[in-house]
């Protein structure tokens, strides 16, 4: 009888804690408290809403009054260049860095399109630098991409070592050559 009574308490606690460990309905990941929808400031650092998302009420943030580079060599406008290591292709932090102050400005500037143009050093084939310049210029606006602007808005082009920013021939201004420069119209 004894073990019978053990036996009926422990099942009556079992049953007891595993309904305690249901709790409350968790709402998803696209509502916030109450139910209603987050804005994007409310989301963590880096998560992406979607291509150029805005959200409801955000009209007034998006501003058609903007600097172009210029029509003929493409050079100024608004965003800052980025550069890579030598005979590389991959993003470097300060690069993502800059590419994600970027697209906080593609989002506020949504009439904006940019040709993201790849560069190199003068150092290697016409052609070999013509392809790593592609590279670099994929690479900026897959990261772009990602963080949430839509790809219409970007394209690439690649100008190899035809267009350097400095012709010198020194460790400094092949290291301002090797970059993705933002074109930006509308």
């Amino acid at each position: 009888m004894m073990r019978r009574l053990w036996l009926v308490a422990l099942a009556l606690g079992l049953v007891v804690s595993l309904g305690a460990c249901g709790g409350k309905k968790r709402l998803p990941a696209s509502a916030g408290a109450g139910g209603t929808p987050t804005m994007p400031s409310d989301l963590p650092s880096g998560t992406s809403t979607g291509p150029d998302v805005q959200p409801l009420g955000a009209e007034s943030t998006s501003s058609t009054v903007f600097d172009v580079s210029d029509p003929e060599t493409g050079e100024g406008g608004p965003l800052a260049d980025i550069h890579f290591e030598f005979d590389q292709a991959s993003l470097t932090d300060a690069a993502k860095g800059i590419l994600e102050k970027h697209a906080v400005w593609l989002q506020g500037h949504r009439d904006a399109k940019v040709t993201v143009e790849g560069d190199c050093d003068e150092r290697g084939t016409v052609e070999y630098n013509l392809a790593l310049g592609e590279r670099r210029a994929i690479a900026a606006r897959d990261y772009l991409v990602s963080l949430g602007v839509a790809d219409a808005r970007l394209r690439t082009s690649s100008f190899g070592k035809e267009k350097p920013l400095d012709p010198a021939s020194s460790e400094e201004a092949w290291a301002r050559n090797r970059r993705a420069h933002f074109a930006v119209s509308r």
